[in-house]
């Protein structure tokens, strides 16, 4: 049974199932739907809990010694394992499935795991744990999400603050949410309930973003200058690689190039997008580049990555590579 994060503490309330897996790229995401799995155990009598790390040397046999210790006074057992590299390897896929094939009528399995990609999702072990109880898959909210989930967060502590003011927190705070959670929480601390002002939360919010190459290509493709500017800033200051960030936006603009070529010589825009790798919500994203723009800006921008990749390798003229792939997000048409 799969779940969605917002859908997790309605379930909790109605049931709860033998297993649950929680995964996700955002640790305070992860670490918050275990702890109200935590809490709903205890409330159904799950008394006693015993921690499994499968780390290096970790012997997979705990598992099952944990499933068949029964407690002197009756009580039922909350397995929490936790796999830090999300890979149990073969033994250990081989031991969660045999668990979740004859689980424990006196337990309650729930395995925590990092983010994981479409082909580890795939797993024999993944998917016995989904079968036998519940997978939530934890997606952070993208940029344009984000003030909600922060108007949500204030919300919880009886607070609230304006478009304004939701704009300048997530703007300060993307791809971190944790940093997010307590610079809400710290609004908390400074201020009582009710509105608080623009200039309140300027005063109070620290410059806490992560950026990475994925917001760069969404900020790319958004046409956002303004979130372009900050990422790239952002990337530069992190010392990120500049091959890394020229693969990342090459990446937006030739794909950008074969599908304009491709709905020159009218061929379908849904096979064209499949062709480029253009999937899910991307997507929306992509199709609203491809209306900013020509074949020839898309072919003149090709032209522009390359002349910056020469410029990396050392085989072209002097210039600064950063405000190079500024002017080329600004050509593609950001607005």
């Amino acid at each position: 049974m799969q779940l969605k994060g917002e859908q997790l503490a309605a379930h909790l309330e109605r049931e709860l199932k033998p297993v649950y897996v929680v995964y996700g790229d955002e640790p305070l995401l992860v670490i918050e739907a275990a702890d109200s799995i935590r809490a709903a155990a205890r409330r159904r009598g799950f008394d006693e809990r015993e921690v499994l790390t499968a780390i290096s040397g970790f012997k997979w046999v705990e598992l099952h010694h944990a499933a068949g210790n029964m407690s002197l006074f009756g009580g039922r057992t909350l397995i929490d394992l936790r796999i830090p590299t999300g890979k149990p390897g073969r033994e250990g896929g081989a031991a969660i499935k045999d668990y979740c094939d004859h689980p424990s009528p006196d337990a309650l399995l729930l395995v925590t795991l990092p983010g994981l990609d479409w082909t580890e999702e795939k797993a024999v072990w993944l998917k016995a744990l989904n079968e036998a109880g519940v997978a939530i898959k934890l997606i952070p909210p993208n940029l344009a999400e984000l003030p909600a989930w922060i108007a949500g967060r204030l919300r919880r502590q009886q607070q609230s603050t304006d478009s304004d003011g939701l704009r300048f927190i997530a703007e300060r705070v993307e791809g971190n949410l944790l940093a997010a959670h307590q610079e809400i929480l710290k609004l908390g601390l400074l201020y009582p309930a009710g509105e608080i002002t623009l200039q309140q939360v300027q005063g109070a919010v620290l410059n806490v973003a992560r950026y990475d190459l994925d917001g760069l290509r969404e900020a790319l493709l958004a046409g956002d200058v303004a979130r372009l500017t900050r990422t790239l800033d952002g990337l530069q200051q992190e010392g990120e690689a500049p091959p890394l960030v020229l693969w990342a936006m090459t990446e937006e603009v030739r794909a950008l190039a074969q599908v304009k070529s491709g709905l020159k010589e009218r061929q379908s825009l849904d096979v064209l997008l499949k062709e480029a790798r253009v999937w899910g919500a991307r997507q929306v994203l992509f199709k609203r580049a491809l209306q900013r723009m020509d074949a020839a800006k898309a072919n003149s921008a090709l032209a522009h990555a390359a002349r910056i990749d020469r410029m990396i390798k050392g085989a072209a003229g002097a210039g600064d590579v950063w405000d190079e792939f500024l002017r080329l997000g600004l050509n593609l048409g950001v607005n």
